[in-house]
């Protein structure tokens, strides 16, 4: 059986954040000689940082929490594809690919090249798109970006018409060294009861 592959982004002070979005932190709190046992460490990030999930309140006042996700969405048989050197994903992107039975579609771009630096621009998901995916089946998608929508979008149609389709969003994926094919994901978020997003472990094991 395949070993499981680690495609989430390290979680240290070099990951790069959001433009003036929380910094990741991690220090000891508590240390084994103030404690006299242990070591306790303590973290501050943005739920958005490195590999994570969105829920739809981040996008959408009464969209659902990171609590009310199906957690079955983030576990089981994915599809990792590969489309480089495209300045966006849209059904002409996609078309001339058999998507039936994916359920979990997972997409290489390679444009984040550095991720110890926030990118200026990146291939955008074309609104359009979220139906066809849909009809084909899938109910996450995934990448390895930082958003779904341009950079500079303020009205996020992409998330919005992913989110009316059905679709879940998983961002900021380490697929460099994943060839295309078909996978098993495990990619779930933390049981997090009031919030817009999670970061998440996302592992892939090839299926034999």
């Amino acid at each position: 059986m395949s070993s499981w592959i680690d495609i989430s982004q390290r979680l240290d002070d070099r990951i790069a954040v959001w433009p003036g979005d929380a910094p990741f932190n991690y220090k000891v709190s508590w240390s084994k000689q103030d404690s006299g046992s242990v070591n306790v460490g303590q973290i501050s990030m943005s739920v958005h940082t490195g590999t994570h999930i969105d829920a739809p309140f981040h996008f959408e006042d009464d969209g659902k929490r990171v609590i009310d996700l199906n957690v079955n969405l983030y576990i089981g048989p994915a599809r990792i594809i590969h489309i480089p050197n495209t300045a966006c994903l849209g059904v002409n992107q996609l078309e001339e690919l058999n998507l039936k039975g994916v359920k979990r579609l997972l997409i290489r771009t390679g444009a984040w090249q550095d991720r110890s630096v926030f990118p200026e621009s990146i291939p955008f998901v074309e609104p359009g798109l979220a139906d066809y995916l849909a009809r084909a089946g899938v109910q996450l998608l995934g990448l390895d970006l930082p958003s779904v929508d341009p950079l500079e979008s303020k009205e996020l149609p992409a998330h919005h018409e992913l989110a009316r389709c059905g679709i879940h969003i998983l961002e900021g994926l380490v697929l460099d060294n994943i060839e295309p094919g078909d996978y098993e994901l495990a990619a779930l978020p933390l049981p997090l009861v009031e919030a817009d997003g999670s970061p998440v472990r996302a592992v892939v094991r090839k299926v034999e």
